[in-house]
Parts: structure tokens; C-alpha cells; sequence
């Protein structure tokens, strides 16, 4: 938790995702403002002062490319640093960032986590930011389009630097998700292992020694349920009469067709 108390402006346009997102912030120590579009945060940022802005990227109107290049405009030499919120994750993604004078960058779904190192990180190297020396001002080329690119030596390496955490982060999650379905095909194929079972009652027995009924026994081993009916031969053995009428039913039905 950071000591003090650091005021973040969050501009996100969804009310439920800012409420909560200011939740998360308030429990680790933070002051935080929201503002639910870009020219909203404009407004609030004439009168008020931040250390970090959290920004959506695709919001109605001023998108948050577009919102960042005008804070960094509007406030330049003001020790504000910003954090782009965004569901997109193309490397172009990257490149606009630089463009519009991001610091930090996540990828939505996040983990609070994450996100709270990250300002815990741009907070500890603000003041190193601040005597970064000048801007370096060069023009890319990247998917067919053409981007102008002033930024400092450290902004370029911290973005890299989150773009690299992301992929870091997705990638671990991507191993957690394929070990759970690794673990729950392991015990989906101990049904088609070799089973203990009672040869006059059927019951099975399990790894722990207990019986079981077959219906019960595999209920608890995979996605099924059971309903209950007579086969052919046992309604012949138990219903003989029942069993007759059935069939003659049958043969009218076919010899009807």
C-alpha cells in the first residue's frame, strides 16, 4: 500500500466498471475522482490536481488516445502520468500509445493486482521521468500508416516494459487454464480405467474402498444423470402381458406405414 494519500482521476464510461475500479483503489490507499468521458476529465483536471490518470481507451466521443494527447498538451511540465485501460491487444496498440504520450498500458480483463503495481511503479520513477532528458521526436511506419512519435527515453521503455508484463501475465494464465482442463480430462479418463465391481449386486467400489450404485457411482464422476426404464428382456421376464401389447402395438405401427 502507498503511504499518503495519492489522488488518481479514473475515466471510464461505464458506471459499474468506475465504481468498482474506485473500490479497489480506495482499499489501497488511494484518493481517487471519476469521470465518466474524456471532456468530463478535462474539465476536472482544470481545477484539480493528480499524480495519475487511469483511462479507458474506447469510450463514446474523445477516445483515450486521443484524451491522452490533449492532457499532455494542455498540462505539459505538470508531474502527471497516465494508464490506458484498453480490451484491445494489437501490437498497433503499442504505437498509439507512444503516439498519444502514454505511460503505462493494460489490457482489460486485469487483475487489480497488476494494475496497483503499476502505479505503485510510475510513482517510485516519476521524479527519474521528470530528468529524462529531452524528447526524442521520430516518425515509424507500421500496418500502412504513418505515426509521429515525442517521447522520452524512459516513457518508451516503460510501455514496452507493461506491454512485455501482459503478455507475461496472459501467458500464465493461459498455462493455470490448460492445467485445469489437463486435470479435469485426467479424471473424466479414470472412467475409462478398470473398475472394482460386485459381480451379483454391480455395485463399484472406489479409490477409498467404499460401494457405490453404478447410477451414484458415476453421477460423481462426470456430467451426468440418469433416468430409470425397462429394457426388452426385463419387461418380458417381469411384464409378460404388458410386454405383448407393446409389441403387437409396434407391429401395427409399422405394418400402418
Amino acid at each position: 500500500m502507498i503511504e499518503g494519500k495519492i489522488r488518481l482521476l479514473v475515466v471510464e464510461d461505464s458506471k459499474t466498471q468506475a465504481l468498482q475500479l474506485k473500490n479497489d483503489l480506495k482499499k489501497h490507499g488511494f484518493e481517487v475522482v471519476l469521470a465518466f468521458d474524456a471532456n468530463q476529465a478535462l474539465e476536472i483536471l482544470e481545477n484539480e490536481e493528480f499524480r495519475i490518470i487511469i483511462s479507458d481507451v474506447v469510450m463514446p466521443g474523445m477516445d483515450g488516445f486521443e484524451f491522452c494527447k490533449q492532457v499532455k498538451k494542455k498540462f505539459e511540465g505538470k508531474t502527471l502520468s497516465i494508464i490506458l485501460l484498453t480490451a484491445l491487444n494489437e501490437p498497433e496498440d503499442i504505437i498509439k500509445g507512444l503516439a498519444a504520450g502514454a505511460d503505462n498500458f493494460i489490457v482489460k480483463p486485469y487483475d487489480i493486482s497488476i494494475l496497483i503495481s503499476r502505479i505503485e511503479y510510475i510513482l517510485a520513477n516519476q521524479l527519474i521521468r521528470e530528468n529524462n532528458g529531452p524528447e526524442l521526436k521520430f516518425e515509424v511506419y507500421f500496418n500502412g500508416k504513418k505515426y509521429t512519435l515525442a517521447s522520452h527515453q524512459m516513457q518508451i521503455i516503460d510501455l514496452l516494459l507493461s506491454s512485455y508484463e501482459t503478455v507475461m501475465h496472459k501467458n500464465r494464465e493461459l498455462e493455470r487454464v490448460n492445467k485445469e482442463l489437463k486435470n479435469a480430462l485426467n479424471e473424466i479418463k479414470q472412467l475409462h480405467g478398470m473398475l472394482p465391481i460386485c459381480s451379483y449386486c454391480h455395485k463399484i467400489r472406489d479409490d477409498e474402498g467404499y460401494w457405490h450404485r453404478v447410477e451414484e457411482y458415476i453421477e460423481q464422476h462426470a456430467d451426468v444423470s440418469f433416468t430409470h426404464s425397462l429394457c426388452p428382456d426385463c419387461l418380458v421376464e417381469l411384464y409378460p402381458e404388458y410386454a405383448e401389447k407393446v409389441k403387437q402395438r409396434r407391429k401395427d405401427k409399422k405394418d400402418n406405414e
